[in-house]
């Protein structure tokens, strides 16, 4: 059996951050791991804007709970799940994630946790591994899965390297030039077509 595995942000969803710099005005939050391919660096950097700014989680969830999935997102990920299974490995957290889960039809998600104080203030996050999506492609493999991936990022690239069939999705053009070895489609229909093609 095959899993296809997804990333979130930039495939299925804007960027949260993104769209968080902007509903904020500070521009210093648009930085994402299209740009930064260490993520605990970039965690840090964008928890100690929050606090420079006094900004939590209520003010982020004020914005997510106005982001629409991509034009077409859930139709794709409906005709992925009709062919195959499908999971979404994301670097972002539970506490994002859930309203963006409900528009997308509740597709089932791994992702990580942000520690947050009583107050709303993140204080930091749990990841729940390191390297958690090269991670659980690995032991979604050990178990007898063939996997498929695909996503836009550096914080990608590991568990589309690892499996069987693996895609850019929207990628910058530093990380299709620095990879072009890899796929790299624009629509969902090119998407959908290159996994059905190794299904």
């Amino acid at each position: 059996m095959t899993i296809t595995c997804l990333d979130l942000e930039g495939v299925l969803v804007p960027e949260i951050w993104i769209a968080f710099a902007e509903a904020s005005g500070i521009p210093e939050l648009r930085r994402t791991t299209r740009d930064e391919p260490d993520y605990n660096k970039l965690m840090e950097y964008r928890i100690s804007i929050l606090h420079e700014h006094g900004l939590g989680l209520k003010e982020i969830r004020e914005t997510i709970a106005k982001i629409d999935p991509m034009p077409g997102a859930k139709e794709f990920l409906d005709a992925l799940r009709e062919i195959g299974q499908v999971i979404i490995l994301s670097d972002t957290f539970t506490q994002f994630a859930a309203p963006l889960m409900k528009k997308l039809g509740y597709p089932t998600i791994f992702c990580n946790t942000l520690e947050v104080a009583p107050d709303g203030t993140i204080t930091g996050y749990r990841m729940r591994c390191p390297q958690s999506k090269l991670a659980t492609v690995k032991a979604l493999q050990s178990v007898g899965f063939e996997t498929i991936a695909a996503g836009d990022s550096f914080n990608d690239l590991g568990m589309i390297q690892a499996s069987k069939a693996g895609f850019l999705f929207r990628s910058t053009p530093q990380i299709k030039a620095d990879h072009p070895e890899l796929p790299a489609f624009e629509t969902y229909e090119e998407l959908l077509d290159g996994i059905r093609a190794v299904l």
